[in-house]
Protein backbone atom coordinates (compact mmCIF):
# COMPACT_ATOMS: atom_id res chain seq x y z
CA UNK A 1 0.00 0.00 0.00
CA UNK A 2 1.66 3.23 -1.16
CA UNK A 3 0.96 6.00 2.05
CA UNK A 4 2.03 8.99 2.78
CA UNK A 5 3.95 9.18 6.21
CA UNK A 6 2.99 12.86 7.09
CA UNK A 7 -0.82 11.68 6.62
CA UNK A 8 -0.51 9.08 8.59
CA UNK A 9 0.82 10.92 11.37
CA UNK A 10 -1.97 13.63 10.77
CA UNK A 11 -4.31 10.94 10.90
CA UNK A 12 -3.32 8.45 13.94
CA UNK A 13 -0.40 10.26 15.64
CA UNK A 14 1.99 7.95 17.30
CA UNK A 15 0.54 4.81 17.65
CA UNK A 16 2.16 2.46 20.80
CA UNK A 17 1.50 -1.44 20.18
CA UNK A 18 1.22 -2.68 23.71
CA UNK A 19 2.55 -6.26 23.55
CA UNK A 20 4.25 -8.98 26.14
CA UNK A 21 2.94 -8.31 29.47
CA UNK A 22 2.70 -10.69 32.25
CA UNK A 23 0.10 -12.68 31.56
CA UNK A 24 0.34 -16.88 30.51
CA UNK A 25 0.00 -15.72 26.80
CA UNK A 26 2.90 -13.36 27.06
CA UNK A 27 5.09 -15.50 24.25
CA UNK A 28 1.60 -15.69 21.94
CA UNK A 29 1.22 -11.35 22.61
CA UNK A 30 4.96 -11.00 21.70
CA UNK A 31 4.34 -12.14 18.09
CA UNK A 32 0.92 -10.70 17.61
CA UNK A 33 2.97 -7.50 18.35
CA UNK A 34 5.53 -7.73 15.90
CA UNK A 35 3.09 -8.89 13.45
CA UNK A 36 0.90 -5.70 13.77
CA UNK A 37 3.80 -3.95 14.28
CA UNK A 38 5.22 -4.83 11.01
CA UNK A 39 1.88 -4.24 8.94
CA UNK A 40 1.67 -0.49 10.68
CA UNK A 41 5.05 0.18 9.46
CA UNK A 42 5.09 -0.85 5.85
CA UNK A 43 1.73 1.19 5.97
CA UNK A 44 3.63 4.54 7.04
CA UNK A 45 2.51 4.63 10.56
CA UNK A 46 5.09 6.22 13.09
CA UNK A 47 4.73 2.52 15.69
CA UNK A 48 6.65 1.56 18.34
CA UNK A 49 6.70 -1.53 20.38
CA UNK A 50 5.17 -1.19 24.38
CA UNK A 51 5.94 -3.86 26.53
CA UNK A 52 4.48 -3.03 29.78
CA UNK A 53 6.86 -5.91 31.41
CA UNK A 54 9.67 -4.11 30.86
CA UNK A 55 9.08 -0.70 30.88
CA UNK A 56 6.43 1.95 33.55
CA UNK A 57 3.10 3.06 31.08
CA UNK A 58 3.81 6.63 32.44
CA UNK A 59 6.28 6.16 29.63
CA UNK A 60 3.36 6.37 27.31
CA UNK A 61 2.71 10.30 27.78
CA UNK A 62 6.87 10.62 27.90
CA UNK A 63 6.81 9.04 24.19
CA UNK A 64 3.64 10.91 23.19
CA UNK A 65 1.58 7.81 22.68
CA UNK A 66 -1.73 9.08 21.36
CA UNK A 67 -3.24 5.86 20.60
CA UNK A 68 -2.46 1.79 21.56
CA UNK A 69 -2.95 -1.23 19.03
CA UNK A 70 -3.69 -3.73 22.03
CA UNK A 71 -1.78 -6.49 20.84
CA UNK A 72 -2.01 -8.08 25.19
CA UNK A 73 -3.77 -11.31 25.42
CA UNK A 74 -4.72 -12.39 28.98
CA UNK A 75 -4.67 -10.76 31.97
CA UNK A 76 -3.74 -7.38 32.81
CA UNK A 77 -4.49 -6.43 29.14
CA UNK A 78 -7.39 -8.24 28.05
CA UNK A 79 -9.48 -7.77 31.42
CA UNK A 80 -9.80 -4.23 31.82
CA UNK A 81 -7.00 -3.35 33.69
CA UNK A 82 -4.55 -1.23 30.99
CA UNK A 83 -8.18 -0.43 29.37
CA UNK A 84 -8.99 1.76 32.72
CA UNK A 85 -5.24 3.60 32.51
CA UNK A 86 -5.91 4.42 28.92
CA UNK A 87 -9.31 5.94 29.98
CA UNK A 88 -7.76 8.04 32.72
CA UNK A 89 -4.56 9.48 30.12
CA UNK A 90 -7.31 10.07 27.60
CA UNK A 91 -5.37 7.59 25.05
CA UNK A 92 -7.27 5.81 22.72
CA UNK A 93 -6.97 2.25 22.57
CA UNK A 94 -8.46 -0.65 20.10
CA UNK A 95 -10.52 -3.37 21.16
CA UNK A 96 -13.16 -3.60 23.76
CA UNK A 97 -13.82 -1.05 27.03
CA UNK A 98 -13.26 -1.07 30.36
CA UNK A 99 -16.10 -3.26 31.20
CA UNK A 100 -16.95 -5.52 28.41
CA UNK A 101 -13.49 -6.31 28.29
CA UNK A 102 -13.47 -7.21 32.27
CA UNK A 103 -16.64 -8.79 31.24
CA UNK A 104 -15.45 -11.52 28.49
CA UNK A 105 -12.31 -12.66 30.53
CA UNK A 106 -14.41 -14.05 32.79
CA UNK A 107 -16.29 -16.96 30.90
CA UNK A 108 -18.69 -17.81 33.92
CA UNK A 109 -20.14 -14.44 33.98
CA UNK A 110 -20.37 -14.17 30.33
CA UNK A 111 -22.16 -17.15 29.68
CA UNK A 112 -24.20 -15.81 32.39
CA UNK A 113 -24.98 -12.52 30.35
CA UNK A 114 -25.51 -14.78 27.02
CA UNK A 115 -27.83 -17.37 29.31
CA UNK A 116 -30.49 -14.61 30.16
CA UNK A 117 -30.61 -13.49 26.86
CA UNK A 118 -31.51 -16.98 25.97
CA UNK A 119 -28.42 -17.43 24.12
CA UNK A 120 -27.52 -20.77 23.63
CA UNK A 121 -25.01 -21.91 26.30
CA UNK A 122 -23.55 -25.57 27.35
CA UNK A 123 -24.66 -26.32 30.74
CA UNK A 124 -22.10 -25.40 33.50
CA UNK A 125 -21.12 -24.80 36.61
CA UNK A 126 -18.63 -23.42 38.87
CA UNK A 127 -16.00 -24.93 41.55
CA UNK A 128 -14.45 -22.25 43.58
CA UNK A 129 -11.26 -24.50 45.11
CA UNK A 130 -8.75 -26.37 43.95
CA UNK A 131 -9.60 -29.19 46.00
CA UNK A 132 -13.03 -31.37 45.51
CA UNK A 133 -13.89 -34.36 47.43
CA UNK A 134 -14.91 -37.27 45.16
CA UNK A 135 -18.70 -37.45 46.52
CA UNK A 136 -19.05 -33.21 45.03
CA UNK A 137 -16.84 -34.78 41.88
CA UNK A 138 -19.44 -37.31 40.79
CA UNK A 139 -22.40 -34.97 41.86
CA UNK A 140 -20.96 -32.36 39.51
CA UNK A 141 -20.29 -35.34 36.32
CA UNK A 142 -23.43 -36.40 36.87
CA UNK A 143 -25.36 -32.74 36.77
CA UNK A 144 -23.47 -32.38 33.52
CA UNK A 145 -23.63 -35.56 31.82
CA UNK A 146 -21.05 -37.39 32.65
CA UNK A 147 -18.49 -35.43 30.58
CA UNK A 148 -16.78 -32.55 31.24
CA UNK A 149 -14.47 -29.87 29.83
CA UNK A 150 -12.41 -28.11 32.99
CA UNK A 151 -11.67 -24.33 32.34
CA UNK A 152 -9.58 -21.85 34.38
CA UNK A 153 -12.41 -18.43 34.53
CA UNK A 154 -9.93 -15.98 33.23
CA UNK A 155 -7.42 -17.61 31.24
CA UNK A 156 -7.15 -17.69 27.43
CA UNK A 157 -5.18 -19.90 24.65
CA UNK A 158 -6.58 -22.66 26.34
CA UNK A 159 -4.37 -22.42 29.25
CA UNK A 160 -5.45 -25.17 31.89
CA UNK A 161 -8.30 -26.46 30.44
CA UNK A 162 -8.25 -30.35 30.50
CA UNK A 163 -11.20 -33.16 29.64
CA UNK A 164 -12.91 -34.84 32.70
CA UNK A 165 -15.49 -37.90 32.75
CA UNK A 166 -13.92 -39.93 35.58
CA UNK A 167 -14.27 -39.04 39.43
CA UNK A 168 -9.94 -38.72 39.14
CA UNK A 169 -10.08 -36.98 36.20
CA UNK A 170 -12.19 -34.22 37.25
CA UNK A 171 -10.10 -34.11 40.50
CA UNK A 172 -6.72 -34.02 38.82
CA UNK A 173 -8.38 -31.34 35.93
CA UNK A 174 -9.38 -29.31 38.60
CA UNK A 175 -6.44 -28.65 40.90
CA UNK A 176 -4.29 -28.42 37.70
CA UNK A 177 -6.29 -25.50 36.90
CA UNK A 178 -6.29 -23.86 39.94
CA UNK A 179 -2.92 -23.10 39.11
CA UNK A 180 -3.74 -20.14 36.93
CA UNK A 181 -7.40 -19.48 38.70
CA UNK A 182 -8.93 -19.62 42.16
CA UNK A 183 -12.63 -19.98 39.67
CA UNK A 184 -12.93 -23.22 37.69
CA UNK A 185 -15.71 -23.52 35.43
CA UNK A 186 -17.22 -26.96 34.56
CA UNK A 187 -18.86 -26.92 30.76
CA UNK A 188 -21.32 -30.18 29.72
CA UNK A 189 -18.85 -31.82 27.07
CA UNK A 190 -20.12 -31.12 23.72
CA UNK A 191 -18.76 -33.62 20.83
CA UNK A 192 -18.79 -31.17 18.31
CA UNK A 193 -17.27 -29.36 15.66
CA UNK A 194 -15.07 -26.03 16.42
CA UNK A 195 -15.99 -22.77 14.35
CA UNK A 196 -14.91 -19.29 15.31
CA UNK A 197 -16.04 -16.31 14.06
CA UNK A 198 -14.49 -12.82 13.73
CA UNK A 199 -16.37 -9.67 14.73
CA UNK A 200 -15.29 -6.11 12.64
CA UNK A 201 -16.97 -3.06 13.69
CA UNK A 202 -20.28 -5.19 15.05
CA UNK A 203 -20.14 -6.92 12.00
CA UNK A 204 -19.50 -11.11 11.33
CA UNK A 205 -16.47 -11.90 8.62
CA UNK A 206 -16.85 -16.13 7.36
CA UNK A 207 -16.65 -18.74 9.72
CA UNK A 208 -13.66 -21.19 10.05
CA UNK A 209 -14.11 -24.52 10.81
CA UNK A 210 -11.28 -26.14 12.85
CA UNK A 211 -10.27 -29.74 12.55
CA UNK A 212 -7.52 -31.10 15.32
CA UNK A 213 -6.71 -34.70 15.99
CA UNK A 214 -6.01 -34.14 19.43
CA UNK A 215 -9.06 -34.42 21.62
CA UNK A 216 -9.98 -30.52 21.40
CA UNK A 217 -8.67 -27.27 20.21
CA UNK A 218 -5.99 -27.12 22.43
CA UNK A 219 -2.68 -24.56 23.12
CA UNK A 220 -0.90 -27.33 21.27
CA UNK A 221 -3.23 -27.40 18.28
CA UNK A 222 -3.14 -23.60 18.12
CA UNK A 223 0.16 -22.75 18.39
CA UNK A 224 2.81 -25.83 17.88
CA UNK A 225 1.09 -28.53 15.54
CA UNK A 226 1.16 -28.83 12.01
CA UNK A 227 -2.17 -31.20 11.77
CA UNK A 228 -4.63 -28.82 13.14
CA UNK A 229 -6.57 -27.81 9.85
CA UNK A 230 -8.92 -24.48 9.40
CA UNK A 231 -11.34 -24.58 6.84
CA UNK A 232 -13.06 -21.15 5.26
CA UNK A 233 -15.56 -21.52 3.85
CA UNK A 234 -16.21 -23.54 7.10
CA UNK A 235 -18.39 -25.78 4.79
CA UNK A 236 -22.08 -24.43 6.14
CA UNK A 237 -24.96 -23.45 4.16
CA UNK A 238 -25.51 -20.15 3.31
CA UNK A 239 -28.43 -20.35 5.75
CA UNK A 240 -26.28 -21.53 8.34
CA UNK A 241 -23.62 -18.97 7.82
CA UNK A 242 -26.33 -16.45 8.26
CA UNK A 243 -27.45 -17.97 11.55
CA UNK A 244 -24.06 -18.36 13.20
CA UNK A 245 -23.49 -15.01 12.38
CA UNK A 246 -26.53 -13.30 13.90
CA UNK A 247 -25.85 -15.46 17.50
CA UNK A 248 -21.95 -14.29 17.12
CA UNK A 249 -23.17 -10.38 16.35
CA UNK A 250 -25.72 -10.53 19.60
CA UNK A 251 -23.03 -12.46 21.60
CA UNK A 252 -20.55 -9.48 20.76
CA UNK A 253 -23.74 -6.54 21.36
CA UNK A 254 -24.96 -8.70 24.19
CA UNK A 255 -21.33 -7.25 26.15
CA UNK A 256 -21.47 -4.36 24.94
CA UNK A 257 -18.06 -4.88 23.04
CA UNK A 258 -16.34 -2.19 20.63
CA UNK A 259 -13.89 -2.56 17.64
CA UNK A 260 -13.24 -6.20 16.89
CA UNK A 261 -13.73 -9.75 18.91
CA UNK A 262 -13.32 -13.30 17.93
CA UNK A 263 -16.82 -16.06 19.32
CA UNK A 264 -15.69 -19.56 19.73
CA UNK A 265 -18.46 -22.18 19.13
CA UNK A 266 -19.20 -25.92 19.49
CA UNK A 267 -21.92 -27.52 17.04
CA UNK A 268 -22.98 -30.71 18.35
CA UNK A 269 -22.69 -33.24 15.52
CA UNK A 270 -26.03 -34.98 16.18
CA UNK A 271 -27.89 -32.49 16.91
CA UNK A 272 -26.61 -29.77 15.17
CA UNK A 273 -27.31 -27.10 17.88
CA UNK A 274 -24.84 -24.46 18.34
CA UNK A 275 -23.08 -23.48 21.43
CA UNK A 276 -21.11 -20.56 22.28
CA UNK A 277 -18.03 -20.71 24.42
CA UNK A 278 -16.71 -17.54 24.92
CA UNK A 279 -15.38 -13.93 23.38
CA UNK A 280 -11.60 -12.98 22.80
CA UNK A 281 -11.71 -9.49 22.90
CA UNK A 282 -8.08 -9.08 21.86
CA UNK A 283 -7.65 -12.00 19.84
CA UNK A 284 -4.01 -13.91 18.09
CA UNK A 285 -2.50 -11.76 15.52
CA UNK A 286 0.06 -14.29 14.69
CA UNK A 287 0.66 -16.08 11.73
CA UNK A 288 -1.31 -19.05 12.34
CA UNK A 289 -4.28 -17.00 13.86
CA UNK A 290 -7.98 -17.11 13.44
CA UNK A 291 -8.88 -13.62 12.52
CA UNK A 292 -6.33 -13.24 9.50
CA UNK A 293 -7.61 -15.92 8.10
CA UNK A 294 -11.32 -15.21 8.30
CA UNK A 295 -9.86 -11.48 7.13
CA UNK A 296 -8.22 -12.67 4.20
CA UNK A 297 -11.50 -14.62 2.87
CA UNK A 298 -13.59 -11.35 3.03
CA UNK A 299 -10.90 -9.79 0.70
CA UNK A 300 -8.56 -8.02 3.64
CA UNK A 301 -4.73 -9.21 3.62
CA UNK A 302 -3.21 -8.04 6.76
CA UNK A 303 -2.24 -5.29 6.61
CA UNK A 304 -5.63 -3.93 5.65
CA UNK A 305 -7.14 -5.88 9.10
CA UNK A 306 -4.48 -4.35 10.83
CA UNK A 307 -5.76 -0.83 9.69
CA UNK A 308 -9.02 -1.48 10.41
CA UNK A 309 -8.53 -2.06 13.88
CA UNK A 310 -6.50 0.20 14.13
CA UNK A 311 -9.47 2.41 12.98
CA UNK A 312 -11.60 1.41 15.34
CA UNK A 313 -9.37 2.89 18.39
CA UNK A 314 -11.47 4.92 20.77
CA UNK A 315 -11.81 6.48 24.55
CA UNK A 316 -14.91 5.41 25.84
CA UNK A 317 -17.42 7.52 26.60
CA UNK A 318 -16.09 10.38 24.61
Amino acid sequence: MSTNNSDMNDKYGKVAVMMGGFSAEREISLLSGGAVIKALKNNGVDAIAFDPKEESLSNLKTKKITRVWNALHGRGGEDGQIQGYLQMESIAYTGCGVMASALAMDKLRTKLVWQALKLPVAKHAMVATGNISESYAEELLNSLNGCVMVKPIREGSSVGMAKAKTVGELQTAVAAASEFDHEIMLEQWIDGDEFTVTILNGKALPSIRMETPNTFYDFSAKYESDTTEYHCPSGLSDKEESELAAISEQAFTAINAHGWSRVDFLRDKKTKQWYLLEINTVPGMTESSLVPKAAEVAGMNFEDLVMKVLDTSFIENR
